[in-house]
């Protein structure tokens, strides 16, 4: 037994004061007894094994159904060090107020340790986490969600690095929630919830949060990014990191299906990671990536065969469901955008009887799947390589109605952290196209850097800079609109039209036209065959519109100066470049 674990467990126990404590084999008998219990106390409810083989329902808390960010924390000994972004709370004051809150909670109940690793066990991108819960589903989720039990200790042996992740349900108790990270302990506190997003920790909480400070001092990057795999007629494989915000169809393009007219050419897309890329830089110079999750923990509303059949392909055995309705006809599940056909006799997310025709939604709108990625039917055979897959391009991504073009590459690398670093979405009314807010979550990370995100800028400067064999960075947006407020651009499936132009560029095979924000397609090269999309359209989802960049550029200007004397002064220069561009 490690003796760091051991100390950190007894310290748990010491705390939390359970009744029992039992440690996570990974062995499936254990499993199935946890399974078994947890059906006895209601935390989950067995589904049709036919239809539904081996998965389950959990609901949530009502007051417990989505990440909390307002009492997520940031705990390390300068306030400085947390950043802007961040909320802060210095570390000792935080151990004092939580070990109030964890005085015994666990009283009665079942401590569970959870050995688990991200990444391939044995892999260089391995690392190892140690989660402490009193949740079930936890145990369920975490043992989908990563790799789990005996194998990871011996992996870990007499090493002290590890993240220590201490998670209590307690008393659900929303005004006592907190989830406190403390990047310089290597440790995660969270305290009453039981919502995946805040408790299950191996995710947002060490993969991005801990893993990106682990990063920084340790010389690679921990992203919120989805990675791909594009075979092309020519039979090569090209690998493609890409960062969305949320609803700009991060998960849609990950499990991308082309249309026919590509599939009978040999196109493919393969799914190497639907969420999170740890990248390092290999012994050739090139970014690898992997991605160090074991599964998906997607939001269920609008997941269908026809928006993302792989995603909905991947929820057929296996999974957990939570918070969405039961179908007691049948005993399946079902939400919104699933289908038009709702159950007649069902069980809406709160537990309640439910009917359609009452107009309420039946499913919580963050309604989640947790599914093995191994049930993709997409998903790539270098899933669990330890090497990792070596990137092409890294694409950013937002929802523009009329600012970004459909896609344009940056002039260099530190143009594209430019890029990444000013990267936002517009919230749009569907029904009428208006715009309603810009919200700035530079590379997707907005909610999740684990300190300054001014340091986190000049750390992917020092990554890529100069660096020959560091990957071509590319913006797109698929959601320019035209006057009448209708997307120009198709979406979906048709998005490997312009993947395909993306890697054409990183092999210098075809030309682009330089704009003052950076090399945008010559129509031509898009390939629209097919497409109910004009010339016109075309030219117009590729225009850089002046005096709509100059605004823009006065709002990252107001962006950046958040950062104060944290943003690295070649972001500043990137900014005055642009102006200067635009004139």
């Amino acid at each position: 037994m490690n003796r760091k674990v051991k100390a950190f467990v007894d310290n748990c126990v010491a705390l939390a004061k359970p009744d029992r404590v039992i440690w996570i084999t990974g062995d499936k008998a254990q499993i199935e007894e946890l399974r078994k219990e947890a059906m006895q106390t209601g935390e989950m409810i067995k589904l049709n094994e036919e239809l539904l083989p081996n998965c389950y329902l959990h609901r949530s808390a009502l007051n417990d159904v989505a990440r909390v960010e307002g009492r997520t924390f940031i705990c390390c000994k300068k306030k400085e060090d947390a950043g802007p972004t961040n909320n802060w709370m210095e570390p000792q004051e935080a151990y004092k107020l939580l070990e109030g809150i964890y005085d015994g909670c666990m009283k009665g109940r079942t401590m569970y340790i959870i050995p688990y690793s991200m990444g391939a066990i044995g892999s260089n991108f391995s690392k190892i986490g140690i989660e402490v819960t009193d949740s079930i589903y936890v145990v369920l989720s975490m043992i989908i969600m990563t790799r789990v039990g005996d194998k990871v200790l011996e992996q870990l042996g007499e090493s002290n690095d590890f993240v220590r992740g201490f998670h209590a349900k307690a008393e659900l108790d929303e005004s006592k929630r907190y989830i406190c990270h403390f990047p310089e302990d290597n440790a995660i506190w969270s305290v009453n919830s039981g919502y995946g997003g805040n408790v299950l920790l191996g995710k947002k909480c060490f993969a991005l949060r801990i893993a990106s400070f682990q990063a920084k001092n340790e010389g690679w990057m921990a992203e919120h990014m989805l990675i791909l795999g594009i075979t092309k007629p020519d039979g090569v494989t090209r690998y493609v990191a890409a960062a969305f915000p949320s609803a700009c169809g991060k998960t849609n393009l990950a499990m991308l299906i082309p249309p026919k007219e590509y599939l009978d050419k040999g196109y493919k897309i393969e799914t190497v990671g639907d969420d999170i890329a740890w990248i390092r830089k290999g012994k050739d110079g090139g970014f690898y990536a992997v991605n160090p999750e074991n599964g998906f923990f997607g939001v269920a509303p609008g997941t269908n065969m026809k928006s993302n059949p792989n995603a909905l392909l991947s929820t057929r055995k296996d999974s957990i469901f939570t918070n969405v309705v039961l179908n007691t006809d049948n005993n399946t599940v079902w939400w919104e955008g699933m289908d038009k056909n709702p159950p007649k006799n069902a069980i809406n997310w709160k537990g309640e009887k439910w009917d359609s025709a009452d107009g309420t939604k039946g499913a919580h709108p963050n309604s989640r799947f947790t599914a093995p990625a191994i049930n993709c039917p997409c998903i790539s055979d270098k899933f669990e390589d330890p090497d990792g897959v070596k990137l092409s391009a890294i694409i950013f991504g937002g929802r523009r109605a009329k600012t970004a073009p459909l896609v344009y590459q940056s002039k260099d690398w530190v143009n594209g952290v430019f890029v990444g670093a000013s990267m936002a979405s517009e919230t749009t009314a569907a029904a009428t196209g208006a715009v309603g807010v810009l919200r700035r979550d530079p590379m997707a990370m907005l909610p999740f850097c684990g300190y300054n995100m001014g340091d986190y800028f000049q750390h992917w400067i020092d990554m890529g800079e100069g660096d020959a064999n560091a990957p071509k960075i590319f913006n797109v947006n698929w959601f320019r609109l035209d006057d009448d407020g209708n997307f120009i651009w198709p979406g979906f499936g048709d998005n490997v039209r312009v993947l395909d132009w993306i890697i054409d560029r990183c092999e210098g095979k075809i030309g682009a036209v330089d704009t003052p924000i950076g090399y945008v397609p010559s129509p031509e090269d898009i390939n629209v065959k097919g497409l109910d999309i004009t010339e016109e359209n075309l030219k117009d989802i590729l225009t850089v519109d002046r005096n709509i960049w100059r605004d823009e550029a006065a709002s990252v200007e107001e962006h950046f100066k958040k950062f104060g004397d944290k943003l690295p002064q070649k972001l500043a220069a990137q900014l005055k470049t642009l102006k200067e561009n635009l004139k």
